[in-house]
């Protein structure tokens, strides 16, 4: 997914989840949004399934504990900004920093309020199967990287061993990375975090080798366990030149932000927004069942309210 200095940029194409049909959201707003004081909210709905179970669960407890109605919009992360900007949308519940987006409409037009912490810490690094890394322990260091570039050969890299991808859209700098490394590798794409998933899933079942872009917090990890292999320390600043850059992904404690009027004017919407904060152990759970177990996100999070009643009490507005 992502991004940013981590961030996934995208299409202008921004689509509604809760229609039947496709709609540019850079030309039409969703029915909820600036609804002229009704109790309406409009959710900015990522692709990746963590930001899924986020929005299933607001969407949840604002609907059937405050009353609210709600709208689901999927946005890619750059265009998702200036939905919320333009008050198209209410609110991002996890954003991976996105620092230009962040200077325009936090810092210099102020029509973005942060929205405070989400309570979860995003990581985006290079991973391979455990399963491999306990027979060569070695892997896990890049410098040893080469040495295994063999192993990691597949159709689409050719002659280099093949560091996977998610989606095209995902800004990553993994094709600098490797380059200014000067590691025998070929970035590939799989298309979409659920393909690349698929095709971790097919890896691992088969017991092959793999070295995949991957990031923390992610459900799979229950299922495919995986190692970190340890790039050249992250410190801040290292990553500002991407035709430099040798570091690497640094951890990112997620963010909420909230188009400002809405901040300022969607009552107890808002303040539940606000306040809105779990953990990786919460979210995860979540996706599991929405992803792995395919139940529906707003039954993953009905059985997660069910259970959590404490954690979520002390988000509504007192």
């Amino acid at each position: 997914m992502r991004r940013r200095t981590t961030a996934l940029a995208g299409s202008l194409l921004l689509l509604t989840v809760t229609g039947c049909g496709a709609a540019d959201m850079t030309k039409q707003a969703s029915p909820y949004a600036n609804a002229g004081g009704a109790k309406t909210v409009t959710l900015s709905v990522q692709s990746w399934v963590g930001a899924q179970a986020d929005v299933a669960v607001a969407e949840y407890l604002l609907k059937h504990e405050l009353g609210y109605r709600v709208d689901r919009v999927q946005i890619d992360e750059v265009p998702a900004w200036d939905a919320l900007s333009q008050g198209r949308v209410d609110a991002i519940l996890e954003d991976w920093g996105h620092p230009e987006q962040e200077q325009r409409y936090v810092k210099d037009k102020k029509t973005i309020t942060p929205g405070g912490d989400l309570g979860v810490t995003g990581h985006i690094g290079w991973f391979v199967p455990t399963y491999f890394a306990k027979k060569h322990p070695d892997v896990t260091d890049w410098k040893n990287l080469n040495k295994y570039a063999s192993q990691f050969r597949t159709a689409e890299s050719g002659g280099q061993g093949q560091l996977m991808d998610g989606s095209p859209s995902y800004v990553t700098n993994d094709k600098a990375l490797v380059q200014n490394l000067g590691l025998d590798y070929k970035v590939v794409f799989a298309g979409s975090e659920a393909a690349q998933i698929t095709q971790i899933e097919q890896f691992a079942k088969e017991n092959k080798p793999f070295l995949t872009y991957w990031y923390k917090p992610q459900w799979l990890f229950e299922k495919v366990p995986m190692t970190e292999v340890k790039l050249p320390a992250y410190k801040e600043g290292c990553d500002a030149d991407l035709e430099k850059i040798k570091c690497a992904y640094p951890h990112t404690p997620l963010q909420k932000y909230l188009n400002t009027d809405f901040a300022e004017n969607g009552g107890k919407a808002a303040a539940f927004l606000k306040n809105f904060k779990w953990s990786e152990a919460d979210q995860n759970e979540v996706a599991l069942d929405i992803a792995d177990r395919k139940m529906s996100p707003q039954d993953a999070a009905k059985k997660w309210i069910e259970g959590h009643e404490p954690t979520w009490r002390e988000w509504l507005p007192k």
